[in-house]
């Protein structure tokens, strides 16, 4: 039920000390909406168990959807607000013509009830689990909200990207928020401008909503606190799937994904190109198998036009059926992790 791939050092690693979660400094999570629902099981699995005893430092890094999975999973009980996230996520529903104000002020429900009252204080204090949250600030027409003129931006972000991904930073700029106690950097090679500003109390909420801020579908977040004035959106644009390198990484890294080929950037979903291979050299990633899809309701995992394809109680069904079955994934690890059998993992399927 679940598939296991290798960067080049990450495989040799694997063979020579066994998996073990020791191994790990840092942990990937994608942009991809409802599709993270084929993770939940490994994300209970992986903090609940696997890293539960866990006293060493660990850097989250996630855009969008994966940014919610780590705000939820940087809490003093991860288990429990991975489920919070999985519950109250599923059970959205939108009016029949929500526009962009209903779906961002759903949103900020959401993560509320994801933080509670203490889930801001626990992220930014936690001393292991150290949550970085990746949002875009935008430049020109993507920068506004009449929807004719970002939809001209966003036309205009296509076609450069086609050209080259490069040509993108005229447009948006990476901000990552961090865990006040992290000095973690990326290297670039598309030349991206980044910043790095701490996550506080006045700005953590914010910009996790800027985060999943999907362009033309909700409202960007406009001036987010402790940060340079702009409007922020989500920060899949640039990091979809991630195709950089993360500077200073002493240990492996594990990237739960719902793919087993990442893409780089939001404007590459539709696109052959793949990620730098050399990024992935110390990645180990879990991927729901395609039998595990094929054996889900429509042979396939929760996306973002269920909410249009599906009536509510449908789609609501659906996803509370795919949540339960990625159990079978956790048990998958776990027996991959009791048993050592290294002839499992891959290399990588790109």
């Amino acid at each position: 039920m679940l598939d296991i791939y290798a960067g080049k050092n990450a495989l040799a690693t694997l063979k020579q000390q066994g998996f073990s979660q020791e191994l790990f400094s840092t942990m990937i999570g994608a942009s991809g909406g409802p599709k993270w629902f084929s993770l939940y099981g490994l994300d209970k699995y992986l903090f609940g168990e696997l890293f539960q005893d866990r006293t060493s430092e660990l850097n989250l890094i996630g855009s969008s959807a994966g940014a919610f999975r780590f705000a939820a999973l940087s809490q003093k009980d991860p288990v429990a607000g991975i489920t919070r996230l999985a519950e109250n996520y599923s059970q959205t529903v939108y009016s029949d013509k929500a526009d962009a104000k209903e779906i961002t002020g759903k949103a900020y429900d959401l993560m509320s009830a994801v933080f509670g009252d203490t889930g801001i204080d626990e992220i930014i204090n936690n001393p292991v689990y150290k949550a970085h949250f990746v949002a875009c600030r935008c430049n020109g027409l993507t920068s506004y909200e009449n929807k004719a003129l970002q939809m001209l931006g966003l036309v205009a972000s296509y076609g450069l990207n086609r050209i080259d991904r490069g040509l993108l930073k005229h447009q948006y700029q990476r901000v990552i928020y961090h865990h006040p106690q992290s000095n973690l950097s990326i290297s670039d090679p598309y030349q991206f401008d980044t910043s790095y500003l701490p996550l506080t109390q006045a700005n953590t909420l914010d910009a996790l909503l800027a985060s999943g801020s999907i362009p033309a579908v909700m409202q960007g977040i406009k001036d987010v606190p402790d940060s340079p004035k702009g409007m922020y959106r989500d920060g899949g644009i640039i990091d979809y799937h991630f195709d950089l390198d993360i500077v200073g990484n002493t240990g492996l890294i594990l990237y739960p994904h719902f793919s087993a080929i990442p893409k780089a950037g939001w404007f590459d979903k539709s696109l052959n190109r793949f990620v730098d291979k050399k990024h992935y050299d110390n990645v180990v990633m879990l991927v729901p198998s395609e039998d595990f899809v094929a054996s889900l309701p429509f042979q396939k995992i929760p996306d973002r036009k269920d909410f249009t394809d599906l009536p509510p109680t449908e789609r609501i069904k659906y996803w509370q059926t795919v949540l339960a079955a990625t159990d079978q994934l956790a048990e998958s690890l776990d027996d991959f992790v009791q048993h050592q059998n290294l002839d499992r993992v891959k290399p990588l399927a790109w």
